[in-house]
């Protein structure tokens, strides 16, 4: 099975383990292109770190599809060493068959967060849409103009599934900083 170029680890560079910054990823999960965003928490805003779309040979099985995204999410997290990672959940769908793939996609990149990283989160889309947004009901386009406007880029990250995995990644920061003010306020 010939393999897509470039690899995750020859665009990232590893970060040493006490680089001392909270790095979040998001992770927008499919079977063939899964998205992957990663900011740096700093106290004046999210920086962008990384962003891009892992895709699948063309043409392999769902079984290799699968095997190749779990390869290349290992990578992703060994290199960008997160403190968290948040994975996109709850899709549902009109086609149970599509549903049933990406849950399939979702497991991969649960399981890949899960060892490397002890915080993981589930965050849904309209969860991620409010945060971002202020509408459950936004559309994709909206949510890549609001994370471009949060991390103060000119533009969205491209290919959407970026946008997305980004999107993700701010709403668990947004979900924590929430948190973080109102055990404050008690």
């Amino acid at each position: 099975m010939a393999r897509p170029s470039p690899r995750v680890r020859d665009l990232l560079p590893e970060l040493p383990a006490d680089h001392g910054q909270r790095i979040v990823v998001g992770i927008d999960p499919g079977t063939q292109v899964v998205g992957y965003g990663a900011v740096v928490d700093r106290r004046d805003g999210p920086v962008l770190l990384a962003a891009g779309a892992l895709r699948a040979p063309q043409g392999a099985s769902v079984p290799q599809r699968l095997a190749f995204i779990r390869e290349e999410l290992d990578d992703l997290l060994r290199c960008l060493r997160p403190a968290a990672v948040a994975v996109e959940s709850g899709f549902s769908g009109r086609n149970p068959a599509t549903a049933l793939r990406i849950g399939e996609g979702r497991g991969v990149a649960l399981a890949a967060a899960a060892q490397a990283c002890s915080e993981v989160h589930e965050i849904t889309p309209a969860e991620v849409k409010k945060a971002l947004v202020g509408n459950g009901q936004a559309d994709k386009g909206q949510v890549a103009q609001m994370v471009a406007h949060s991390l103060s880029l000119a533009e969205a990250p491209r290919p959407l599934d970026a946008s997305d995995a980004l999107a993700i990644a701010l709403t668990l920061l947004s979900r924590e900083r929430f948190a973080a003010r109102t055990a404050a306020s008690r």
